[in-house]
């Protein structure tokens, strides 16, 4: 990576993340099926053929004929669904939904392109109503994802408005890009799938992501840089952990209390405290560092 952002004519940069398999370790429509099957909105036979088509997702990967069946599988299935309520079941349930499947390395990144200041945006063919939510989530600061259409009572129809896959990923980017004054050039784009080679071929740094078999050799044959995400974490238990990091003696510390009981012990010799006091006086003054 470099070490710093290096923009055009002021323009901000941004790393662009794909979501499924890239952010998290399986397909966000999926991870909600037990909270809305609680709901009373899928059926176990909705659930087993969404657990086939999350199989096959893994272990085939994605083309443009299998995303064309699970989009149109998607949008029967949700047919007539409010959307408000599955708003509201997503809000409710984001935490323990997906938190046992948020990559460890991808959470390292968001926090790594923030520090130097570049824009973090989720970019997603997954519903908006899920992917909002888990962008707030996550911290990131802009998310792009699929719409359906809605009536005016407040339904999904069983069409899309707007699709966001492959070349309309890329557009959305640019337009995103124009309203907030990008450089995609000095930008970065993170994903797994060669469909979504619009979206690497959008930014000066592309990368792959856990790549399917055609991006991985379309990486090698472009010298593109290729990651391997394979740490899922819980965020509370990342903060919990970095709370225990910084709680911990730093090299600097460790030598400060190596100096301080060896002053104290020299200290308790010349006053002739040895014995019980002397060592409890080393004790209560090593203890006060800690306070």
């Amino acid at each position: 990576m470099q070490s710093g952002p290096v923009q055009s004519a002021g323009l901000r940069e941004a790393a662009f993340f794909d979501l499924d398999k890239t952010v998290i370790a399986k397909a966000a429509m999926s991870a909600f099926r037990g909270p809305f099957y609680a709901e009373g909105l899928l059926s176990r036979r909705s659930i087993a053929r969404a657990v086939f088509t999350h199989l096959v997702y893994l272990n085939l990967g994605a083309n443009e004929r299998r995303l064309t069946r699970i989009r149109e599988s998607l949008l029967k299935l949700t047919k007539g669904w409010e959307r408000d309520k599955v708003v509201a079941v997503v809000e409710a349930t984001i935490e323990d939904a997906v938190e046992p499947i948020i990559y460890a390395e991808a959470m390292d990144l968001i926090e790594y392109h923030h520090e130097l200041g570049r824009l973090v945006v989720i970019v997603s063919a997954s519903p908006e109503e899920i992917v909002r939510p888990l962008g707030h989530h996550l911290g990131v600061d802009e998310t792009i994802a699929s719409r359906a259409e809605v009536d005016d009572e407040g339904r999904y129809t069983g069409s899309m408005a707007f699709y966001a896959y492959g070349p309309y990923k890329a557009e959305a980017m640019r337009e995103l890009a124009e309203r907030c004054g990008l450089d995609l050039e000095g930008s970065y784009a993170y994903t797994d799938s060669y469909t979504d080679l619009p979206m690497l071929e959008a930014v000066g740094h592309p990368v792959a992501v856990n790549p399917d078999r055609v991006l991985a050799k379309l990486a090698r044959d472009r010298s593109w840089e290729v990651r391997h995400f394979v740490r899922p974490v819980r965020l509370r238990d990342r903060v919990r952990d970095r709370m225990r990091e910084s709680s911990r003696p730093t090299p600097v510390q460790m030598g400060g209390v190596v100096l301080l009981a060896a002053g104290a012990t020299a200290l308790g010799w010349w006053l002739g405290s040895s014995g019980r006091a002397g060592t409890d006086w080393i004790a209560e003054s090593i203890a006060t560092l800690w306070e």
